[in-house]
């Protein structure tokens, strides 16, 4: 009796400890960002800034709220175009962490020198991450045991600083 007694309180204790608490990482808490963007790996949010007249900076947070594979060299570019479609201006930086782990937040900061020609910013950004592959499809596979490849995923925002789109809810 005594037995199935601490066998209850350990499940109980097990299960409740497996509850996703909605709790933000380090950083700034996601509330204070407008834009979010995400997919399968990667969620950014991010926020338009213009301190001074002639510059845009976009910062933001990347993070890898759902995948147990670490996120590698995030790499961002936002690029200014034009009402042709041509590029006026471009800034280019990284996540501040070289991988970033499940449930962990990485800054990020951009800045663009812009030509006020622009009628958007375009926001792109790239990763490495591993797939997982069945080697039973690859040939001449020596084991059947699933293997882990690194594979640069690119994603692009269009109008990432739009009031309108990407807002972040």
């Amino acid at each position: 009796m005594v037995y199935r007694g601490w066998l209850l309180v350990t499940v109980a204790v097990g299960l409740t400890s497996c509850v996703a608490v909605d709790t933000p990482g380090k950083g700034a808490p996601p509330a204070t960002f407008t834009h979010r963007a995400a997919n399968s790996e990667v969620v950014l949010r991010w926020n338009c800034l213009q301190p001074v007249s002639g510059t845009l900076r976009i910062e933001g947070v990347a993070e890898s709220p759902w995948q147990a594979q670490p996120i590698r060299y995030l790499e961002l570019q936002a690029v200014g175009v034009d009402a042709q479609g041509r590029e006026t201006a471009e800034a280019a930086g990284d996540a501040r962490d070289i991988q970033i782990l499940t449930n962990q937040q990485s800054p990020f900061q951009l800045a663009l020198r812009t030509t006020k020609a622009e009628v958007r910013i375009d926001l792109y950004y790239q990763y490495q991450f591993n797939q997982e592959y069945d080697t039973a499809l690859v040939a001449n596979a020596a084991t059947t045991v699933p293997r882990l490849y690194a594979q640069t995923q690119t994603y692009a925002v269009r109008d990432a600083c739009s009031p309108t789109q990407h807002l972040a809810r």
